[in-house]
């Protein structure tokens, strides 16, 4: 996985001037790192231990800047796992945030009415232009890609075959267990509405794979 702080352009391994960063800022930028791993693959209690250790690093420089950098990384990858709670952390921090970053939070919110795309990282600001998952293949990076196709959903409430099959294949490529499901979730639903009782019953086997259900023991 790419560093964290590029999906946002807002990094904390950006931030300090000297040529060694100061040990709360590894410390925090590589929990919040784990924080985030441990999250995709469905592991809630680690990744809750992991960023309380960033909030603790953070709160030692009294910068209510960058706890909203963290908390806007960490309702990243909760988009992007289509757990949508309006970035209710970052919220409470936004008035200490840059432009850029409440520009960010509000395409993660699905607020894209006002929106200044100018704002936002550019792979994001495509996405926001054309309004659809056309361009969701373009983005290199998968954890970027899979918050775009979140972003996506909750602002339109509906994604093409194609573009729930891109965020699909990129969970399953990064073995991110939580997004998966979730996107698993919402092909079922489509199948579902179509009434192809093969397609809903080939996903419910990968779900069942995936969550260790009827998976046999040796």
């Amino acid at each position: 996985m790419k560093v964290l702080w590029a999906m946002v352009v807002i990094g904390l391994a950006g931030c300090a001037s000297s040529p060694v960063p100061p040990d709360w800022q590894l410390n925090a930028h590589g929990s919040l790192k784990n924080s985030v791993t441990a999250y995709l693959v469905g592991n809630s209690k680690l990744a809750a231990v992991e960023f309380s250790r960033v909030r603790t690093e953070i709160a030692s420089t009294g910068r209510a800047d960058l706890l909203a950098r963290a908390e806007l990384v960490r309702c990243a990858a909760q988009v992007a796992s289509l757990e949508f709670n309006n970035c209710e952390s970052f919220q409470a921090l936004a008035k200490d945030a840059a432009a850029e970053e409440r520009a960010y939070a509000d395409y993660l919110a699905g607020r894209w009415t006002v929106l200044n795309t100018a704002l936002l990282p550019a792979q994001h600001g495509a996405v926001v232009a054309a309004g659809t998952g056309a361009t969701l293949n373009t983005i290199e990076d998968p954890l970027a890609r899979l918050v775009a196709a979140g972003a996506l959903l909750q602002q339109t409430g509906r994604l093409t075959p194609d573009a729930i099959a891109v965020a699909i294949q990129t969970a399953s490529d990064q073995g991110w267990r939580r997004p998966l499901l979730a996107w698993l979730g919402v092909a079922a639903r489509r199948a579902e509405q179509l009434d192809d009782k093969e397609e809903v019953s080939r996903i419910r086997r990968r779900i069942d794979l995936i969550s260790g259900v009827g998976v046999p023991v040796h």
